[in-house]
């Protein structure tokens, strides 16, 4: 079936089929009869199935509808009347990816499993709720997902609440979010990319019931859907259930969903706003500056994979030259590219943070300088083809990490597909194009794309923000005065009903599910469950006098491998400055090579190499901190790898003054923007500290304790400048020594036969063993509370239960999914309005809760602290236990990579963690029940019973919560 082009099968006709070589699978372009529906196959033996179903959905106004109806069609459907399914799947299904994402012009639906029945579960779920949602029969789904008035009594000021407008008030705080927004409106004027299809905070409660439902009306047919499906399976079957279920029951319609494109005529050239700063901050080199530029069509497959070259070769490469030419005439400290491809008029933007408004110009003619001389004079070959070799490997490993490949691949398909229907797979078949790009390399043609598109381009805009102390308090001073305007339009009657509406929205909220309604959403049985644990892989050696630990695996012909050296006689000062070489390494130059040279090499003859410290809890309540060295190569540049990870660690120069100033400045801006953008993280990593040795030694590697670290040593830096070098060379010295050492090997040909020379000559750098004494770190209790230009919250509080005398047991795993996606999920999100909300438990003790873009503060730690009694009086059937299990099981049956097998089975070897313990844990799972989990009570009350908080939010809205904290501080 399926086999001629043009033939019609049932419902659908073939209209194209072809090998893609790249994937080892073949693709089909399907069209279904009734409905004109488009369909791709991507037929291959990958396990690891993928749907998707999608749709144009163009905003025409900043009222966020696209996003606010992809959360809300979620919330209950024809067939599954339940009034949050999405969240009954993820407890109980074991899906390897289950979300749904609104981009600038599109909004998807992805599912992905490895088990049969559980796919077409996802899959019948997400289609009826895109197509027969109950959106048009419950009015308090809108409410709750987008927004509405919330008023508690009729003495109550009215104020805005909802999950969506919570989760961009959050987005609307961050600069860098709010730049990217500019950006794409300024250059693509009169396109639906001028308006925010994620809504804007103020716009947001101008979204009205009926262009709510007009909008599925209209954009919700399958005459304007996208379907996906990848994998091994029987996709002829597939299709004719998705149309007898589904497509069958529609007729074509023409809708006009297709996007149009911006002329260069049409564009803001010039765009100056405000972004909030905290009172503390300075205005002073604080302003970005951003040059920006459409280029050309996505549908140019050349192009788009040419740009995504050059970004690397000219600006993001360690020591890339148009970068090196900005930080030298000192423009900033932090250049950043971008180049956004996955829109119909991809753009290219150079943005420079912290810098002042006045080096506009000096910004602007630095860098058309820099055209002009790579024009004149050429791209270095060796940075090219560096770059080149490095998107080959990424595009041939395809490795997403936790991620299917699957799902990537379709995310990167639409970036053709959505634009025109005969080209869904260009950018899949990458080997035409990268022979194409090699084949032109040496006649210019990169040299002519950068002419046309940056040096010559009219389509450009500058786009400029600048800093304004306590911008974030206007806002909301607005926000309040335009609500107690519209309050005092509002008779005694209408303010009553508008209570009374708040009362109803909160009791719908209580009111859970019936057991009918539940008993509708497919799930899998205990039956369909592996109960055997993945077996880990360790086999341990010595080779040159350092033990090894390898994992025999297929690899494709690649060697992956880390370098470790354990750190645990480091004080907390000392490990900031090991976390200061990962940033240091391959940006400063080298004996042999420049920085730049130094990522040319690495590029030409590896498939990257990067350092990190990690901090791995033990047992016994101390802690493993690690240095890691880690490099991917092919089996026959083992050997060059080794060589280079040598060069890196042992020839690094940090007497470069300058340069080492210029990482700092770069390490600072960027811990910054992760700081603002991950404040859950922050917050639940700063609680844990006050109790936990591993959290506390994290907060001085990656934390607000690192951040804080990275700024004093700026402070009067010329004085610091040759401490900080004698600094980094003693922990050099300390951690680099054989009995630190231990190799983590993971590929499918022994460690000894690959280990040779090059690897010989790295044992011969290592410093001479030295005894030094472990020194003593103790975490403190400090409750703190820190203030930032946001306009949400992340609120945290923690506690070691295995301190308080508990022991960890598998059934942990079940009560984690029941809090986040019921105790938490109803009472932080869905009542309270937060964005997002989680909790973890491990193995060792540490514990926390945390909440993502939350409107509130102290009404979420009081959530936290009764989270023992919802344990404690916890009651559900067999069914509801299977389902929390179950889905338990699918967060720990993620498919892995050989590489991530192998990282998998030498962390547990570093903690000590066996098969027999892993396995002991998957059976106690398997076996909980209602009395397991309410046996837990005690251990989550110990979780929580020292009130332990650390919050990242607003400045107004922690002042007015100050009595929750020791200490209230800003962080920058």
């Amino acid at each position: 079936m399926f086999d001629t082009v043009g033939q019609v099968y049932g419902a659908y006709t073939l209209e194209n089929k072809v090998v893609l070589k790249e994937l080892d699978a073949i693709g089909y372009m399907i069209r279904h009869n009734q409905t004109k529906a488009r369909i791709v196959v991507i037929s291959n033996d990958d396990e690891n199935k993928v749907f998707t179903v999608g749709f144009r959905t163009p905003p025409t106004d900043d009222t966020g509808l696209p996003h606010i109806m992809e959360h809300s069609v979620l919330c209950g459907s024809r067939e599954f009347p339940a009034k949050d399914p999405f969240v009954e799947l993820v407890k109980g299904s074991l899906n390897t990816f289950l979300n749904a994402m609104t981009y600038p012009d599109k909004t998807v639906y992805p599912v992905a499993s490895c088990n049969d029945k559980d796919f077409h579960n996802l899959m019948h779920v997400y289609l009826d709720a895109v197509f027969y949602p109950n959106i048009y029969t419950r009015p308090q789904i809108l409410k709750q997902e987008g927004w509405h008035y919330e008023a508690e009594s009729v003495e109550s000021p009215i104020q805005y609440n909802g999950v969506v407008y919570n989760e961009m008030k959050g987005a609307f705080s961050s600069a860098d979010e709010q730049l990217s927004r500019l950006i794409k409106s300024s250059l693509l004027k009169g396109t639906p990319y001028e308006f925010e299809s994620g809504g804007a905070p103020k716009s947001i409660p101008d979204l009205t019931e009926e262009d709510f439902l007009n909008f599925h009306r209209t954009y919700y047919h399958p005459s304007n859907s996208y379907i996906y499906l990848y994998g091994n399976m029987d996709f002829a079957k597939d299709l004719e259930w998705i149309d007898e279920k589904y497509l069958s029951n529609f007729k074509e319609i023409q809708i006009d969903s297709a996007i149009n494109t911006c002329d260069a005529s049409m564009i803001d050239k010039r765009i100056v706003e405000e972004y909030s700063i905290s009172e503390t901050e300075s205005e002073e080199k604080n302003t970005y500056l951003s040059w920006n530029t459409v280029i050309g069509s996505s549908l140019d497959k050349e192009l788009y994979l040419a740009f995504q070259i050059l970004d690397y070769a000219l600006f993001s490469c360690p020591g890339a030259p148009i970068k090196k030419a900005l930080i030298d005439a000192k423009i900033g400290t932090d250049i950043d590219s971008s180049y956004e491809n996955s829109v119909l008029q991809p753009m290219f933007s150079v943005i420079a943070k912290n810098a002042n408004l006045e080096d506009e110009q000096k910004f602007l003619d630095v860098l058309y300088g820099e055209f002009r001389k790579i024009v004149e004079n050429g791209i270095d070959r060796r940075s090219l083809q560096a770059a080149m070799t490095h998107y080959e490997f990424r595009y041939r490993e395809a490795n997403f990490g936790r991620y299917p490949k699957g799902l990537m691949y379709g995310l990167q398909m639409f970036d053709s597909w959505l634009y025109d229907d005969e080209k869904p797979f260009i950018h899949l078949q990458t080997e035409q194009t990268f022979a194409f790009l090699k084949e032109n390399m040496d006649s210019g043609y990169f040299e002519q794309i950068v002419e046309r598109y940056l040096l010559h381009n009219e389509h450009t805009s500058v786009v400029i923000l600048k800093p304004k102390k306590g911008l974030n308090d206007e806002r909301e001073q607005e926000v309040k005065e335009k609500l107690a305007a519209y309050e005092k339009t509002l008779t005694k009657e209408q303010k009553e009903a508008m209570v009374e509406d708040t009362k109803a929205l909160k009791a719908y909220q209580d009111e859970p599910s019936t057991k009918e309604e539940l008993m509708t959403i497919p799930m899998l049985e205990i039956s369909d469950i592996r109960k055997e644990i993945q077996p880990l892989c360790n086999q341990e050696e010595e080779i040159e006098g350092v033990k090894v630990i390898s994992h025999a695996l297929f690899t494709n012909g690649i060697v992956y491998t880390s370098v470790d050296f354990k750190m645990d006689m480091l004080t907390e000062e000392q490990l900031s400055f090991a976390s200061l070489l990962t940033v240091l390494y391959q940006y400063v130059d080298t004996k042999q090579f420049t920085c730049n040279e130094l990522a040319n090499e690495i590029n030409i003859e590896t498939g990257g190499m990067y350092t990190n410290v990690t901090v791995l809890p033990l047992r016994n309540g101390d802690t493993l901190p690690l240095f890691e060295m880690t490099g991917k190569a092919l089996e026959e540049k083992a050997d060059t790898m080794f060589l280079l990870m040598k060069e890196i660690l042992f020839h690094s120069k940090f007497e470069d003054k300058q340069r080492v100033r210029e990482v700092l400045e770069e390490a600072k801006s960027r811990i910054q923007m992760q700081l603002s953008a991950q404040g859950h993280s922050v917050a639940a990593n700063r609680v844990m500290s006050y109790f936990s040795k591993a959290a506390y030694e994290k907060e001085y590697t990656i934390g607000v304790s690192f951040y804080t670290f990275l700024v004093d040593l700026l402070e009067d830096y010329e004085e610091k400048a040759e401490w900080i070098c004698e600094q980094l060379r003693a922990v050099e010295r300390a951690i680099f020594q054989k009995k630190n050492m231990i190799v983590n090997y993971t590929a499918n040909v022994p460690a000894k036969e690959l280990l040779q020379d090059g690897f010989t000559e790295l044992v011969t750098c290592l410093y001479e063993d030295q005894e030094v004494e472990k020194k003593a770190i103790k975490p403190i209790v400090k409750n703190e509370g820190f203030q930032t230009a946001s306009q949400v919250q992340y609120v945290a509080t923690g506690g070691n239960f295995v301190q308080k005398g508990f022991a960890y047991t598998g059934a942990l795993k079940a009560l984690q999914v029941m809090f986040s996606y019921d105790y938490l999920w109803l009472n932080i999100r869905i009542k309270g309005g937060a964005y997002g909300c989680m909790c973890g438990f491990s193995r060792f003790g540490d514990s926390y809760f945390t909440s993502y873009r939350d409107p509130n503060v102290k009404e979420t730690f009081e959530v936290y602290q009764k989270a023992f009694e919802y344990v404690e009086n916890f009651d559900c059937d067999d069914r509801d236990m299977t389902k929390y299990i179950i889905g338990a099981i699918g967060g720990m049956d993620i498919p892995m990579t050989p590489p991530t097998k192998g990282n998998r089975s030498f962390t547990c070897y570093l903690m000590g963690i066996t098969e027999e313990e892993l396995q002991r844990e998957r059976d106690e799972l398997l076996s909980t029940n209602q009395e397991t989990i309410r046996s837990l009570s005690e251990l989550v009350k110990s979780v929580t019973k020292d009130q332990l908080i650390c919050a990242v939010g607003g400045e107004t809205k922690l002042k007015e919560n100050e009595e929750c904290f020791l200490e209230l501080r800003s962080i920058f």
